[in-house]
């Protein structure tokens, strides 16, 4: 954490996020003088990006409907979560403030939280270790441990493990997850599976999307492969495909979503649009027009376009980013593709065991022709990619009821929890 600060000024966004934590304190200190009521249990819930803080949405929706009268208090920590944490159902959202020992014990002398919750990882180690001190229940949802995870190793299982031995129930995703979370240190007896709320938070989402919304209305001319959250990596290889399925398949249509669609990297992406080929894109815009070939250049409106597709490719999946979010497009009923580097995603080893998604191999070209080839395929045989996208459908549906049972592990953090946390496990 040291470290931060120091690199910050070299980082555009590490200082956007040293700045904002700095001034943490004070804009908590200022909602807790004049919101805060000492009479109504309140829940700390911390994310620290968007991926975690779906997770957490889907949860605290049904601890809000549960529990009506509990105020909650929502932090995050990458300044790429801050617009989104605006819409968390919370009252108060805020960056997270510096793991020291002082700022912990500050935050929650001014929270006075019953019960501290993070989701997926992210345990900070002063500030649990600061909560069982204080008598304050810390719980993990949505607990999950990669196997190639940089926590499991030496040192940073050792510096990491207090704050996990503090936690005082924990719900993981899978048995493995829990195995490797016992590794971290959490007692045994404290860990319960109770599966992923991100399936739950991704059919919320699309629940709440309207057959008429504008956006779904754009795929309806013409058989649509959405790409979204791609890196230059990811384009270099749906533009080539899409430049050969074009020549064999006129009807085929594109949507491009960028994970930054920032004026520069849209630039680029039209620039390798014409070495390959293909004419200058459309841009989405404000009042959107089926085209056969979009450039997205906003935010925000990745999930709605999903459900304009009738095929999905998913990018992260070329070099360090991490595969984004493949259950978007499933849960509308679409078969996914993406790159080789999927591992650390447990989904998208779920949809390729039934059937409903694929990775392409390693190197532009080689991926390249084969996401031609089961882009093609998938035009020319509209039945085989019907079922493969209702088992893309039935992936989500049968991971539902994940947030149900985080919120009720929540729920018991606060009312049915016996005592302080020892921390010396």
């Amino acid at each position: 954490m040291g470290a931060i600060p120091l690199a910050a000024p070299f980082h555009a966004k590490l200082a956007r996020s040293h700045q904002r934590r700095r001034g943490a304190l004070e804009r908590l200190t200022a909602w807790a003088r004049a919101q805060r009521d000492p009479r109504r249990p309140l829940v700390w819930m911390h994310a620290p990006s968007v991926g975690e803080g779906l997770q957490a949405r889907a949860v605290l929706q049904r601890l809000q409907a549960r529990r009506p009268d509990w105020q909650i208090a929502y932090t995050y920590f990458s300044p790429s979560a801050e617009e989104f944490a605006r819409g968390q159902p919370a009252d108060i959202s805020e960056y997270l403030p510096y793991d020291t020992p002082e700022a912990a014990r500050e935050a929650l002398d001014l929270l006075q939280p019953s019960a501290l919750v993070f989701a997926k990882l992210d345990v900070w180690p002063e500030l649990a270790t600061s909560a069982a001190e204080r008598g304050i229940p810390a719980g993990l949802i949505a607990g999950t441990v990669s196997p190639v995870s940089g926590r499991v190793g030496w040192p940073s299982r050792l510096l990491i493990r207090p704050g996990y031995a503090a936690l005082s129930a924990v719900g993981a995703i899978a048995d493995s997850d829990a195995e490797r979370l016992i590794g971290l240190g959490v007692a045994p007896h404290r860990i319960q599976v109770t599966g992923d709320p991100r399936y739950d938070s991704v059919l919320d989402v699309i629940s709440n999307v309207s057959p008429d919304d504008p956006l779904v209305a754009l795929g309806r001319a013409a058989p649509t492969l959405v790409a979204g959250s791609t890196w230059p990596a990811d384009e270099s290889v749906v533009l080539e495909a899409f430049a050969a399925v074009r020549s064999t398949h006129p009807e085929a249509r594109l949507m491009l979503v960028p994970h930054e669609p920032t004026p520069d990297h849209l630039a680029r992406t039209e620039t390798l649009a014409g070495r390959v080929g293909l004419r200058a894109p459309v841009r989405l815009g404000p009042n959107p027009a089926p085209d056969s070939w979009i450039l997205v250049d906003r935010t925000g409106v990745l999930a709605r376009l999903y459900g304009a597709g009738t095929m999905a490719y998913v990018g992260g999946g070329f070099g360090r980013a991490g595969l984004h979010s493949v259950l978007e497009p499933a849960a509308w009923g679409l078969p996914v593709v993406f790159g080789p580097e999927w591992r650390n995603s447990r989904e998208a080893a779920v949809l390729q065991q039934a059937g409903a998604g694929c990775s392409l191999p390693r190197g532009s070209t080689a991926a390249a022709a084969r996401l031609a080839g089961i882009w093609r395929a998938w035009l020319s045989n509209e039945a085989a990619r019907g079922e493969a996208g209702e088992r893309a459908r039935k992936v989500v549906r049968d991971g539902a009821g994940a947030a149900e049972r985080s919120a009720a592990l929540v729920e018991q953090l606060v009312v049915g929890f016996p005592g302080p946390v020892p921390t010396d496990r």
